[in-house]
């Protein structure tokens, strides 16, 4: 652990001489480059350290049956190499997390949100019976994620000799590194996700760097409510399931039980999807949790809010589907605005 340590001050000090500032959490909040950055990534490549999103090891021999057991999607038929995207929930079908799971030859790696490996895997273990033989470990001190975002990231990964993946993960070398290189910037950017242990993440950052512009986690939060990726805390929260936050595409409905199944299935069924995640603009901030008129009638929350130097913002929040979507103009705070569609949303059934 104490080599890790040193390497992650490693890793600090190389983004320190690239203009780092860094928060009392230990995340990269700006490069002073945000609006470059920001651009880099919505029409080049930008590089994005997501050491502090949290990564979890499922091992031993029931590993894929457990997942396919206790997530959305299906995981049974998965082959190493392979990835897909789930969601963990409540037995009343309320979001825990997104993740992305890795099918690795011996093992599943999930990559989950800031600060949730502890909790997905207390919760999990409820369900690890004495007959299972699965195995949970966080495994986030130990390894490390970057992101490449924006459409010339395969550009940027042929510049130094990778052949970036259409799909899945593939096992690759940045110099005499090994790491994986993941299909999906995990937004509706086109982009890669790149996992490594620990004690190189120093080496390839300092490759990335020259070929991506650095990206803090101030831009990267605009990306993402401008996108619609939700997150714990804000839009998966117990208010909410994967079909208001439009994760359908998380959603196996063809497979059997797995926690919250039934809940899902029912509103599938019943076409009882009561709400959507919208974008908005504003002329002026507003606090989290503003309620979201239609007339007089409240009708959504604004759940994320990015908030410009000049005033202004973007935001997400959750509408009635009644109120309608994307062109109906609603009200928050006495500001008129129009909602917009998200790329990162899937709002029907994949079949």
């Amino acid at each position: 652990m104490v080599s890790a340590l040193i390497v992650l001050e490693e890793l600090r000090s190389i983004q320190e001489t690239q203009g780092a500032i860094v928060d009392n959490d230990n995340i990269v909040v700006t490069f002073n480059n945000d609006e470059v950055a920001y651009e880099s990534a919505r029409s080049g490549v930008a590089l994005h350290d997501q050491s502090h999103w949290n990564r979890i090891e499922v091992s031993d021999q029931h590993r894929l049956d457990f997942l396919h057991n206790q997530s959305t999607n299906g995981f049974k038929l998965l082959k190493p190499g392979e990835t897909c995207d789930t969601t963990f929930l409540t037995s009343t079908a309320r979001t825990i997390d997104l993740a992305t799971a890795l099918i690795l030859e011996n093992t599943v790696q999930l990559l989950v949100s800031p600060g949730m490996a502890l909790k997905l895997i207390a919760f999990l273990d409820r369900f690890i019976f004495f007959s299972d033989r699965v195995t949970l470990t966080d495994i986030t001190a130990t390894t490390t994620t970057f992101s490449l975002i924006g459409p010339t990231s395969a550009t940027a990964l042929k510049s130094i000799e990778i052949l970036a993946p259409e799909s899945g993960y593939i096992n690759a070398e940045i110099g005499d590194t090994p790491v994986q290189i993941i299909a999906g910037s995990g937004l509706g950017i086109p982009g890669y996700r790149l996992v490594m242990v620990v004690e190189n993440a120093a080496i390839v950052w300092k490759t990335l760097s020259e070929i991506a512009t650095v990206l803090g986690d101030r831009p990267y939060q605009r990306l993402r409510i401008e996108q619609g990726r939700p997150m714990p805390g804000f839009e998966l929260t117990d208010d909410y399931n994967p079909l208001d936050a439009g994760l359908w595409n998380t959603i196996s409905f063809n497979k059997g039980c797995y926690i919250g199944q039934e809940t899902i299935a029912r509103l599938d069924t019943y076409n009882g999807v009561k709400l959507n995640l919208w974008g908005m603009k504003l002329s002026s901030s507003v606090p989290l949790g503003s309620v979201i008129y239609s007339d007089d009638t409240k009708v959504g929350t604004i759940t994320s809010i990015y908030e410009f130097e000049s005033g202004s913002a973007i935001a997400i929040g959750y509408i009635r589907v009644k109120a309608g979507g994307a062109g109906q103009v609603v009200t928050v705070e006495s500001q008129t605005i129009m909602l917009e569609d998200l790329a990162f949303q899937s709002r029907l059934k994949v079949v």
